[in-house]
């Protein structure tokens, strides 16, 4: 653990939030290469504008495609690494289960509240950003600041997130705030 005082982050989604995921009967499904890797819009500048002011930024991703045999770890992890050399991404922590009684399976906050111990994180005062109800119900269930990023899927939505918006460009202002940076 970091031996700093607690500090905010900014906790997100990858598939639909960071790279564009394809969709799927009506709703996103992940990538199955790099070579389909593509930012949404607003991923490089979002995550850019936080590193200039040292936020810390993590991926948390359910990944249960591994253990269903519709890819392997290894294509996963190359995804992860590109995303995370191309944002600056400070860690990303993957779930590889389909079982809902995983606590690090998204809705279950387990992910972020790791990734919080490992680099002394303020969770209560960091926020998650995600495009469907189990990111923001993790991030609600750490005690985190959350904003969903509606991309109109056909799919239950979450309860009641602090900010919704249509691209992740339009929370930069809300986040900034939010993190007093």
């Amino acid at each position: 653990m970091s031996t700093s005082s607690p500090r905010p982050a900014v906790f997100l989604d990858r598939d639909g939030v960071l790279i564009k995921a394809p969709i799927v009967k009506g709703t996103p499904a992940a990538i199955r290469s790099v070579a389909e890797l593509e930012l949404t819009r607003d991923a490089a500048s979002f995550c850019a504008a936080l590193r200039e002011r040292d936020v810390p930024l993590f991926v948390f991703t359910n990944q249960p495609d591994v253990v269903r045999g519709l890819t392997s770890r290894y294509v996963v992890e190359q995804i992860n690494t590109a995303v995370s050399s191309s944002l600056g991404i400070t860690e990303t922590a993957v779930c590889w289960t389909d079982d809902d009684e995983d606590p690090r399976r998204k809705p279950n906050p387990g992910m972020i509240l790791e990734l919080a111990e490992a680099h002394g994180i303020d969770v209560a005062a960091s926020v998650t950003i995600g495009d469907r109800w189990r990111d923001i119900a993790a991030g609600e269930r750490a005690g985190s600041a959350t904003v969903f990023i509606d991309r109109h899927y056909d799919e239950r939505g979450p309860d009641a997130p602090d900010l919704t918006v249509t691209e992740l460009g339009k929370a930069l202002d809300w986040v900034l705030e939010r993190l007093g940076v």
